[in-house]
């Protein structure tokens, strides 16, 4: 089995499918690793460090796509890559195809056998590759929050934790998974004055215990919604339904309401944004105001400390990647239900629920499909 780990080519993202460990752990089994010249150079894993661990150099992209049974990265492919795609070879990637029904219909037309980062499960119910990244998007939302409410970015002018006798900010946070959690932590760090909306009363209440009268806990009601966004200084959209679309929690009625020079920090753009008024930015172009309001909408937010993140994904992904490259794609998601959650797209076929129903498209049974 060839893995084989092209550069990142999207906008702003230098993070890589495979770190040397884990190249070297693939080789360590068996597995032959092909990586793209300088794939992970600006995050200073160089190709010495994938020969050292046994991996061989591709000259270019075109080389990976046309020698490797197996294909990881990290983003959804572009469309020069959709282009090298080819039937029957596996993609283990973010795919986020809910948000985006050209991308599905391009994966689709492809015949190959796409794995979504995004919606693999784990036991308890958790998505394990899904949440190193919303770690480190929940701590950034915060720093990329501060920075968007001081006067040259377009924000109030308010420094979020305060100083004495001067009002700390209010950070509202909607969603308490571990982007909220992990948002709220840095938040309340920082002192800023800090309440978490969300439809799980049993989360709320860890999250009470977790934090306990620091953290202000909201059961998630339009009114309630309402209620605290149009007062924040600072609100960060933390909301996920696993593979589907995200809900627009906040209208543009909402942000009407808000004060002049509030921020709003969408995490859920990947999905396509919980704010009416939500469209994805670039980290060279992050913020645009609307309804007097300051907008951050990156949609690859970890890619901008993507030697951080590149280690904790690869932690996380590594025992999947080993079992697909071990096993093949067929037997590895017949023995783990947990990684068949992960099958969004099987050659020609749809075969994730809510990504079907979120792009208006067929669905196909996974367990059905894999067994042919």
């Amino acid at each position: 089995m060839i893995v084989g780990v092209p550069k990142e080519i999207k906008s702003d993202e230098a993070r890589v499918g495979l770190t040397p460990a884990a190249a070297r752990e693939l080789v360590h089994h068996g597995q032959q690793v092909l990586v793209e010249t300088r794939a992970g150079h600006a995050i200073g894993l160089d190709d010495e460090h994938y020969l050292a661990a046994g991996a061989a150099i591709a000259a270019d992209a075109a080389e990976v796509f046309s020698r490797a049974d197996t294909i990881v990265k990290v983003k959804e492919p572009q469309p020069v890559e959709l282009a090298m795609l080819r039937s029957g070879q596996v993609l283990f990637a973010y795919l986020h195809l809910a948000a985006n029904a050209e991308l599905t219909r391009a994966m689709l037309a492809t015949g190959c056998v796409a794995i979504a980062y995004e919606t693999v499960t784990d036991s308890r119910g958790g998505l394990p590759l899904l949440a190193p990244m919303s770690e480190v998007a929940g701590r950034m939302a915060i720093q990329a929050g501060a920075h968007c409410l001081e006067m040259p970015q377009g924000g109030r002018g308010q420094l979020l934790g305060g100083v004495p006798g001067v009002p700390a900010a209010h950070v509202v946070i909607l969603g308490g998974g571990v982007v909220g959690t992990n948002a709220a932590r840095m938040a309340m760090g920082l002192e800023a004055r800090v309440t978490v909306i969300d439809e799980s009363l049993p989360r709320l209440y860890e999250l009470d215990l977790q934090f306990g009268a620091k953290l202000h806990t909201i059961y998630a009601t339009v009114d309630a919604i309402e209620e605290h966004v149009t007062q924040a200084d600072l609100v960060i959209g933390a909301v996920l339904v696993p593979g589907a679309a995200a809900p627009h929690l906040v209208s543009r009625k909402m942000l009407r309401q808000m004060k002049r020079g509030s921020v709003v920090v969408d995490v859920s753009i990947d999905q396509g944004g919980c704010f009416e008024s939500s469209r994805p930015t670039t980290h060279a172009h992050p913020t645009y105001v609307e309804e007097s309001v300051v907008h951050y909408c990156v949609t690859n937010m970890p890619g901008a400390v993507a030697r951080t993140s590149t280690f904790a994904l690869g932690n996380a992904t590594l025992p999947f990647t080993l079992a697909l490259a071990s096993k093949g794609w067929r037997r590895a998601l017949r023995d783990n239900p947990h990684l068949r959650a992960g099958l969004n797209v099987c050659e020609g076929q749809l075969t994730h629920a809510a990504v079907a129903e979120a792009v208006g498209a067929t669905f196909a049974d996974a367990q059905s499909v894999i067994v042919g």
